[in-house]
């Protein structure tokens, strides 16, 4: 493969932001306690969630008209100084803040790396790229526990946040190197109307799914209100006809959100059934995840190499996540062996593995020339809003069926199923009109 500094940079900043989301979600009990934050816990999360969905939408418009280059270094920035900041809290409100600005910087370099990828690498090497990506989101849900687990213990949790700066100025320098030359300056010849206005919806759209968050443990107002205030707001961020799965780069966008909501909906409350319901240590209930975190990764050096067309990896990853789902539901009742589980979850991850990249190819293969950073931002805000609320919604089910792990299964089946129902309708004709109608 050529652009060798390039790729090594790129895949290297993605599993940086990815091991950091890993880590965070380990460590911050131990963080919330040290700090007497535990009644702001939740914001630690929801805050960065926010932050980053505003960044995702002002990085796609930014990197458009002024190409990757600027979000992409004040991200890295962002990222950097986020963590420093949050590092060295002495308060859970100024980890917050740390966490806040690093959530909108990752945001801008995630977003920004698409628009790299689109200027730099030919069509035809799109879905090699995509599956390292993948592989590098994946790689650090299997280390990044034991890894954390290692350093909050022997050199306490300002560590997890202060030590990846310095490996992010690392591979900076390489995707530095890697860039030098390479066509990636420029875009738009005028910027498009609406920014501030787009900006506006992408808070209010992290409004309501945080309201979402703080409403999915029973306390069902907020969560309709939350849900209210995103039927509104988030179609203003998504290609025309999203949530009507209409052909062409609305399903892509609809199937990455189906297809992401219901694994990550269904994957977080799979350790909690094991250990509780069915009576497993944490470390065989682990072992169940990282089954599908192995499979997530093989499907996507296998979507890499083009073994199978895009219409299979899509219809057949979905409906092997919504098979999977069904069997991980079925371990729920007593009845079934429970060492089912451990299958169910390769399958689903195999699924993954196959719909996740190429869904990310086909966002780019659908975007006209200087619209791949605000297809890219509506692809990453969709995947992000419809894990939220999927999340949110199956916890409240979860809670109002009495600890009811089947209901959640039952729910994020209906979403799998959603998915298999949006596959077959992408189409691979690039787009030659906005994508997104309220562009004006």
């Amino acid at each position: 493969m050529t652009h060798k500094s390039l790729t090594a940079g790129l895949v290297a900043l993605v599993s940086l932001v990815a091991f950091e989301y890993i880590a965070v979600a380990i460590a911050m009990p131990v963080v919330a306690r040290e700090l007497g934050g535990l009644h702001l816990y939740g914001l630690a999360f929801s805050g960065a969630m926010a932050a980053a969905v505003v960044g995702t939408v002002l990085g796609g418009r930014w990197a458009d008209l002024r190409g990757p280059s600027a979000p992409l270094w004040t991200g890295t920035a962002g990222f950097i100084l986020g963590l420093v900041l949050a590092g060295a809290a002495s308060t859970m409100e100024m980890l917050i803040a740390g966490r806040l600005v690093q959530g909108f910087g990752g945001a801008l370099v995630s977003v920004a790396l698409y628009v790299v990828v689109a200027r730099v690498y030919p069509d035809e090497s799109h879905p090699k790229i995509f599956s390292l990506f993948a592989t590098a989101w994946v790689v650090p849900s299997m280390v990044g526990p034991a890894i954390v687990g290692l350093v909050v213990d022997t050199l306490g949790w300002r560590w997890v946040f202060l030590s990846v700066p310095v490996l992010t100025v690392l591979a900076g320098l390489i995707l530095l190197r890697g860039l030098a030359g390479q066509p990636i300056t420029g875009g738009q010849a005028e910027p498009a109307p609406g920014l501030a206005r787009k900006v506006g919806w992408a808070v209010l759209t992290a409004v309501g799914a945080g309201l979402m968050q703080y409403g999915s443990d029973g306390r069902l107002l907020l969560l309709a209100v939350g849900l209210v205030v995103l039927l509104v707001a988030l179609p203003k961020l998504l290609p025309a006809g999203t949530l009507r799965a209409v052909r062409g780069l609305p399903s892509v966008v609809a199937l990455r959100g189906l297809a992401t909501g219901a694994f990550f909906a269904a994957e977080v409350i799979i350790p909690l059934m094991l250990i509780n319901q069915r009576g497993l240590s944490p470390l065989l209930a682990g072992f169940a995840l990282t089954g599908g975190a192995l499979t997530w990764s093989f499907a996507s050096w296998l979507q890499g190499r083009e073994v199978f067309s895009r219409r299979t990896n899509l219809f057949g990853g979905s409906a092997a996540i919504a098979l999977g789902i069904l069997f991980m539901g079925a371990v729920t009742f007593e009845s079934v062996p429970v060492a089912l589980a451990y299958p169910a979850w390769i399958v689903t991850g195999f699924g993954m593995g196959l719909v996740y990249p190429t869904l990310s190819v086909l966002t780019l293969e659908l975007s006209s020339p200087g619209e791949e950073g605000v297809n890219s931002s509506a692809l990453q805000v969709g995947e992000s809003v419809f894990s939220v609320v999927s999340v949110a919604v199956t916890s409240a089910l979860f809670v109002a069926a009495g600890s009811g792990y089947w209901a959640v299964y039952a729910a994020t089946l209906v979403m799998a199923l959603g998915g298999l129902w949006v596959a077959p309708r992408f189409q691979t004709a690039r787009v030659t009109t906005p994508a997104i109608a309220h562009m004006s």
